[in-house]
C-alpha cells in the first residue's frame, strides 16, 4: 500500500502511535477524505486504507494514527457509530 497523500508523515524515531482502527468505511473514500474527517477530533499524522492485493480494491477499514493518545480517544468517542458517507463507522484502539 503507497500513501502518497498529506498524512502520511514520517515520524520522529522512537515516537508512539496512537492508531485507531476504523471499520465500514465506503468504499469510495480515499485516504485524503478520511483524513479531514478525523482531524476533527486532533492531529491526523498518517492514515492507511487497507487495499486487497488480489484485486487492488480497498477492503472497507483502514487506521488512523494521531499524534497524542487524547486526539485518538476522542476520535472514538466523536466517530464511533457515526455516519460517515451513508456508512456507519466502527472506530476503536487498534490492537497492536
Amino acid at each position: 500500500v503507497v500513501n502518497s497523500n498529506r498524512f502520511n508523515m514520517a515520524h520522529m524515531g522512537g515516537s508512539t502511535r496512537f492508531s485507531v482502527y476504523v471499520g465500514n468505511i465506503p468504499y469510495q473514500t480515499t485516504e485524503d477524505d478520511l483524513g479531514h474527517f478525523f482531524s476533527q477530533a486532533g492531529q491526523v499524522t498518517n492514515v492507511r486504507l487497507v487495499i486487497d492485493r488480489e484485486t487492488g480494491r480497498p477492503k472497507g477499514f483502514g487506521f488512523c494514527e494521531f499524534a497524542d493518545e487524547q486526539s485518538a480517544q476522542n476520535a472514538i468517542s466523536q466517530f464511533n457509530g457515526v455516519d460517515f458517507n451513508g456508512r456507519s463507522l466502527r472506530v476503536n484502539m487498534a490492537n497492536r
